[in-house]
């Protein structure tokens, strides 16, 4: 069952015995949990982000990527391996002033670690007498799992076709604009790559690729439409692995390459992820899940925090055994008051309203009655001794 929850049911801690009240987090601040999301807008029990510390220099490795090149000999004997096989291959790239070389005849490249949807960064350079025309300048490509390429050429001053442009993705989407820096510099490529989920042939999620080329949007969220390849489009309801290699290509250009990283990016709804609109399924799976919590975190609590635990449950999940219990409490908390003294009953004047706005929000949702007596007893409390 839903509830369309406005405004906040809060957690607050203290006794029957007007203990101090000590102010826990608030459980909601707007829209309540749903049918696709399991949390509340604002809510405590969302788990927080992860802390990562971010690079001195931009460009540079968080602390939680993956470092598969760092400009050292061991890290690309760590990370790498050719994918041709030795005796099918003339040479070998070579690592030399904290770069790696495309040696003509190697062959492709390819990570040890398998990844799946990724951030990728990766700075590439031409030598400055850099020769050739359309793609044969420069050429050579940065492959994602599954194949799909991020074009990685010459196109200072050097035209050719417009999806194998660099920045491109290659044969299904041109860059918006061409931001490469003039051949002899480095230039820099931040790629975020989300595979397609494809089940039985149907296209769930199509993929997408956004990459900026020296810090300009070139692809923004492009839908990989089954990954380019020369000349042919490649099925648009192809299914991908969900975790391969990335892959630098040799195209017989000699392309530099340095400070390559990669950081997984978390899941998304139809893998199992929590984030955003989710099916109906994981929402009310989690929703139950916070529901349960509730419910044992209240159990052994001094009563009045229990009968907040309790009706903070309901909103995640329907239960009359939770509700019925609140609802008992607060009938003991009205009695304490109605049997103490005044001059006590207006020390916790606070206490007294928290109370009370917690019954008026299981009323406000169908939870409690218009005719509801313990609330109708606490507004005649209030009003007794002119409480707004």
């Amino acid at each position: 069952m839903n509830f369309p929850l406005k405004t906040t049911l809060f957690t607050i801690i203290y006794g029957l015995n007007f203990l101090p009240i000590l102010f826990a987090e608030k459980a909601f601040y707007g829209d309540p949990p749903d049918a696709h999301h399991p949390w509340a807008v604002h809510d405590r029990h969302r788990p927080q982000p992860e802390v990562v510390t971010p690079a001195v220099n931009v460009g540079d490795a968080p602390s939680d990527a993956i470092v598969l090149f760092d400009g050292s000999n061991s890290s690309f004997e760590r990370n790498w391996r050719h994918s041709t096989q030795v005796d099918h291959r003339a040479k070998d790239w070579i690592v030399k002033d904290g770069y790696m070389l495309v040696v003509p005849g190697a062959g492709s490249i390819e990570t040890l670690e398998l990844f799946g949807d990724c951030q990728l960064h990766v700075e590439w350079a031409h030598t400055r007498d850099i020769s050739g025309s359309g793609q044969g300048r420069g050429n050579s490509g940065i492959f994602l799992p599954g194949g799909v390429e991020v074009q990685v050429l010459d196109n200072y001053n050097n035209p050719t076709y417009a999806d194998g442009t660099v920045g491109a993705l290659y044969g299904v989407m041109p860059p918006a604009v061409n931001a490469l820096r003039p051949p002899g510099q480095w230039q820099s490529y931040d790629i975020i790559f989300r595979r397609p989920i494809v089940r039985h042939g149907e296209v769930l999620d199509p993929g997408s690729l956004t990459v900026f080329l020296n810090g300009v949007v070139v692809q923004d969220s492009t839908p990989l439409e089954g990954g380019g390849g020369w000349r042919k489009r490649k099925p648009y309801n192809r299914e991908f692995p969900k975790v391969g290699p990335i892959s630098f290509q040799d195209h017989k250009n000699p392309v530099r390459f340095r400070n390559v990283w990669c950081r997984p990016l978390r899941l998304r709804s139809y893998e199992g992820g929590l984030d955003g609109r989710i099916s109906t399924d994981l929402a009310l799976n989690k929703r139950r899940e916070i529901a349960k919590r509730l419910r044992l975190d209240a159990a052994g609590q001094p009563d009045i925090k229990r009968m907040l635990l309790l009706f903070e449950s309901v909103y995640y999940e329907a239960d009359s055994v939770s509700l019925e219990q609140g609802e008992d409490l607060a009938q003991s908390f009205l009695y304490e008051c109605q049997t103490a003294s005044r001059d006590k009953i207006k020390e916790k004047e606070e206490t007294v309203k928290e109370v009370y706005r917690a019954l008026k929000y299981m009323q406000r949702f169908g939870h409690f009655s218009k005719e509801n007596g313990t609330i109708i007893a606490l507004e005649s409390l209030m009003d007794e001794l002119e409480w707004k």
